[in-house]
């Protein structure tokens, strides 16, 4: 590991008269894969948009790859933007564009490189991901719910980006399409050298997949660090949560 990616420190979000964090803290480290759990409404996803800058939070800090958050400029923020990728949960995919255009999307936007440039790759990202390059003609309204994720994934990977975020990965998938994701997931990071945050339910995948977790309960952060130890923290999300693996 070559220390903290990102570095979330007293983070305190409010949103009207409700609190939703209080007093958060976590790290992850460069090159792993960290899922943030908890309850429903906890405010995981909250969380996940407060690190891309989707969501101001009320105090505290983010650090993201030496970036403070709190004290980003525009320039530097459109800087930072660059070195991730986004996949949200229902893949976020322009129903009007293909495969192709949707992938190509953030090349064309964000740089000047020629259209064969883009073409050429667009075509990697797709194999990337493992999808036939066929597909990259179709529309999002022509493919199934695997492969959508699959070309949000590569549209999130179109700026070779050092972190991803995932919100929700496997959900609304089958159980064959969710380990099959998990695998590319697992492979990705390998392959690309990638620090990956994610938020999910599915407990198989959390088993497959993360080597830390931080669990959110309370507004707070109830227990951070790998599942070996999860069994003993006194939570009552956890314990139920986690049961059928604690027996």
């Amino acid at each position: 590991m070559m220390g903290a990616a990102i570095e979330v420190q007293n983070l305190k979000t409010v949103f009207g008269s409700k609190i939703v964090h209080e007093s958060l803290n976590l790290t992850i480290n460069t090159g792993e894969i960290y899922g943030l759990l908890g309850p429903s409404g906890c405010g995981k996803t909250t969380l996940l948009r407060e690190m891309v800058m989707l969501e101001r939070y009320h105090s505290g800090n983010i650090n993201i790859l030496g970036y403070d958050l709190s004290a980003i400029g525009s320039e530097e923020a459109q800087k930072l933007r660059r070195e991730w990728g986004v996949l949200f949960q229902a893949g976020a995919l322009f129903s009007s564009l293909t495969l192709r255009e949707n992938i190509a999307l953030p090349l064309v936007e964000y740089t000047d490189l020629s259209a064969t440039m883009i073409e050429e790759i667009v075509r990697f990202k797709i194999n990337l991901v493992g999808l036939k390059r066929s597909d990259a003609n179709l529309y999002p309204s022509q493919i199934s719910g695997g492969m959508k994720k699959k070309a949000a994934l590569a549209r999130a990977l179109a700026m070779d980006p050092k972190l991803l975020f995932l919100d929700e990965p496997t959900s609304g998938l089958d159980p064959i399409s969710a380990r099959d994701f998990d695998a590319l997931i697992l492979e990705l990071r390998s392959l690309l050298g990638l620090t990956i945050v994610m938020v999910s339910h599915d407990l198989q995948s959390i088993y497959d997949t993360l080597d830390r977790v931080a669990i959110i309960d309370h507004k707070k952060i109830a227990y951070e660090g790998t599942l070996d130890n999860i069994k003993s923290v006194d939570s009552k999300f956890i314990k139920t949560f986690f049961g059928k693996y604690n027996e």
